[in-house]
């Protein structure tokens, strides 16, 4: 098997190159290309590597059948389309702590130079003059902080505003009660913040929701004389609305390091004495762009050799550590999803939803993966190229309810695994567990004990539990010349209702399968493949 193969198209600290190279993966540095030229080789990569120049775009994906990973060096992912790559099964990761420092500390800096009109009484000093008077600035010290995010460069904010004694509220939909008490804020709703806050500093991502969350509305209904902060994404506060407020006298100053438009070489906030503007410079140091330049390089190098996933936008997470062990039962996961899938994309019916349960050992591990290998097992059959990272996305689509249940009591086996398919008129059961050095093992099809051993090719019957049928079953393959390599019965009770699912050598004809299902007894025969 070759090594993967990553590309670097942006600029990235040549440490990054270094670890790629230590840990035995391919690695061509190629910045600065072009939208075709990076159309025209994407295709031989298995990863890629961006800052923010590069544009992952739909026809970038497109070109790229071989890509298993994009990996951003940098908090926002604007710059790549998630919908895309999640569809086409790329992960799609970024490192949300290597700048969260020097991001958080940018916005300290702004705080400070709005406070004090640092920018302004520089450039008046510099050009002779000494307007000691024109420049009155006002403390931090017992003034209010509002966050807009209180996430991990928000989280370091209220800590070095607690630090300056300020009073530090927060607005964060996904922030806890206890976590509010950890960072030392007082979480409050939106309205609550705007009423209140003396400064307003936004650390939030852009989306659908947040975007222009500070509206005209609500930069008009803040205190006279408040302060806004934006280092986190142009698109988060209404311009224009700014500018109006700024230049009325409501608002005493803005500092903005992000814009709607970037570059940004011209706007009427330019032309504004109280406005603070820097251009994206929240990541822009040494140790930030070191830190996540290692850090991206470190999470793609893992995943590509070892299916460790760290700081996915589309997929859940797998430490280094637990990718090892968690390995065969995501196998055994896939498998069981492949085996339910088949049998029902057989008969055309429509999946409402899915429910995998874990019970023993694998009620102790992390069950997120496993359940979305159990979706592409069972989507596969239907839809094609399905895996992990587009699967969860594609039951979504589909409105398929997916369940997990974790039962930490101890049955027949060690560990177990049961993947459900629930439509309008039936569910059905299959469930496996690990043997030897964790080989998957199938144990039970429809509440049936069967015990098989997963193979490549396998043929699936149902039949009439009557003498006879293993007979006229056995000679039919043997005159066809396909070799049976394993097989296993079970049955529900006595002259009930039974299964055969044997393993074979290679994929079964057309016409052999039509004449198993022209056997007497036999009630439904499916091949199947894994």
């Amino acid at each position: 098997m070759s090594a993967p193969k990553v590309l670097i198209s942006d600029k990235l600290s040549p440490a990054s190159i270094a670890i790629f190279q230590s840990r035995g993966i391919e690695v061509d540095f190629k910045p600065g290309l072009k939208p075709a030229e990076l159309r025209e080789i994407i295709g031989q990569y298995d990863g890629l590597a961006v800052r923010s120049a590069t544009k992952v775009t739909r026809e970038v994906l497109d070109a790229a059948p071989r890509l298993k990973v994009v990996g951003r060096a940098g908090i926002g992912v604007d710059n790549v389309d998630v919908s895309s790559a999640t569809a086409r099964g790329v992960v799609v990761m970024n490192t949300p702590h290597g700048n969260a420092i020097t991001t958080a500390e940018h916005a300290i800096a702004m705080m400070f130079a709005l406070a004090r009109q640092l920018p302004e009484a520089s450039a008046s000093t510099k050009a002779g003059k000494w307007e000691k008077n024109r420049f009155m600035g006002v403390e931090l010290t017992g003034k209010t902080l509002g966050l807009i995010g209180a996430g991990n460069i928000g989280s370091i904010v209220a800590s070095r505003a607690n630090g300056l004694h300020m009073k530090v509220i927060a607005f964060d939909p996904f922030l806890s009660e206890k976590r509010a008490l950890e960072i030392g804020v007082e979480k409050v709703d939106l309205d609550a913040l705007v009423a209140r806050a003396d400064i307003v500093t936004i650390h939030a991502p852009y989306t659908e929701q947040t975007k222009n969350i500070l509206n005209r509305d609500r930069i008009f209904a803040l205190k006279k004389g408040a302060r806004i902060i934006n280092c986190a994404r142009g698109g988060l506060l209404d311009e224009a609305a700014l500018h109006d407020a700024l230049k009325s006298g409501h608002l005493a100053g803005a500092a903005l390091d992000v814009f709607e438009v970037e570059p940004a070489t011209d706007s009427p906030l330019f032309t504004l004495e109280n406005v603070v503007c820097t251009p994206h410079l929240g990541a822009a140091t040494a140790e930030a762009q070191e830190n996540v330049a290692l850090q991206v390089a470190e999470q793609m190098s893992d995943f590509l050799l070892s299916g460790a996933v760290s700081n996915a936008i589309n997929m859940p997470s797998v430490t280094a550590e637990e990718a090892p062990r968690l390995r065969p039962y995501m196998e055994l996961a896939r498998q069981l999803g492949a085996l339910a899938g088949q049998l029902t994309a057989h008969v055309g019916d429509e999946v409402k939803a899915i429910r995998v349960e874990y019970e023993g050992a694998a009620a102790e591990l992390n069950q997120k993966p496993l359940t979305a290998a159990a979706l592409a097992g069972v989507l596969a059959p239907m839809m094609g190229a399905v895996n992990m990272v587009n699967a969860p996305a594609l039951a979504k689509e589909r409105g398929i309810e997916v369940a997990e249940t974790v039962l930490e009591r101890s049955g027949d086996y060690a560990t177990l695994l049961r993947v459900t398919l629930v439509t309008d008129e039936w569910s059905r059961s299959v469930a496996g567990t690990l043997v030897g050095t964790g080989r998957p093992r199938l144990v039970e099809i429809k509440g049936i004990a069967v015990e098989a051993d997963f193979a490549p090719h396998m043929l699936y019957v149902t039949n009439q539990d009557r003498p006879g049928f293993i007979g006229h079953f056995g000679t039919t393959l043997a005159e066809a010349g396909i070799n049976i390599a394993t097989f296993h019965l079970g049955r529900d009770k006595p002259g009930g209702d039974a299964i055969c699912l044997v393993g074979l050598d290679g994929p079964v004809p057309d016409a052999v399968l039509a004449t198993v299902r022209g056997l007497p007894l036999v009630v439904r025969a499916v091949p199947l493949a894994f």
